[in-house]
């Protein structure tokens, strides 16, 4: 990654470039862990509908784009980084994505059809993780074989929820990344940990 760039690792637009302006606390993912990612998904995200929570650069969002997702949302407050995913979908000419220049958690209120796979990628230094999961599974927001996938600092629990399950979890650095799922109801010691 040079500058404020990073490139996307597969796909039809592999090797393309995404920029987006130096904002405070916008770090995109690292390959390592899109690459991961990526290959857990491989027999899920054709045909997806993803939501890009958080989405920053929007690197997770155009990664599904180029690898056959259907649609993406991308949701991200902050209006520089916003324009810049709208600048980047009209540059990839992707005519399956749209932004939303507001708070995630108010997008989710806006209550619609559940989604095959959300990626919530929240700054570390914010305090919306667990809330935002919460409303997710609240709302019913993810389809019942859907997943949320999460980054978190690594040193950072996930927090203990009845409703969440860890299908997939790896590391890269000081941060932590894996996939979740909606579980039935499950005793206090099963709760989540990575």
């Amino acid at each position: 990654m040079a500058g404020n760039e990073v490139r996307i690792i597969g796909g039809i637009w592999k090797g393309r470039k995404l920029r987006f302006p130096a904002i405070a606390d916008l770090r995109p993912t690292l390959g390592r862990a899109r690459g991961s990612l990526f290959n857990w998904l491989a027999g899920e995200i054709h045909g997806a509908r993803c939501l890009d929570l958080f989405a920053g650069s929007g690197a997770l969002g155009f990664e599904a784009l180029s690898r056959g997702a259907a649609h993406v949302a991308f949701v991200e407050r902050n209006r520089n980084a916003a324009q810049a995913i709208r600048d980047n979908i009209a540059q990839l000419e992707a005519a399956n994505a749209e932004v939303f220049a507001i708070p995630a958690q108010r997008f989710l209120r806006r209550q619609g059809p559940a989604w095959d796979i959300i990626f919530l990628d929240p700054p570390f230094t914010s305090k919306d993780f667990a809330q935002t999961l919460e409303l997710i599974q609240q709302l019913g927001l993810l389809q019942p074989d859907g997943r949320v996938y999460f980054e978190r600092p690594r040193r950072q629990s996930l927090p203990a929820s009845p409703h969440w399950q860890v299908a997939k979890a790896n590391h890269a650095g000081d941060t932590q990344f894996g996939l979740l799922r909606l579980t039935q109801p499950q005793t206090p010691d099963q709760n989540l940990s990575v």
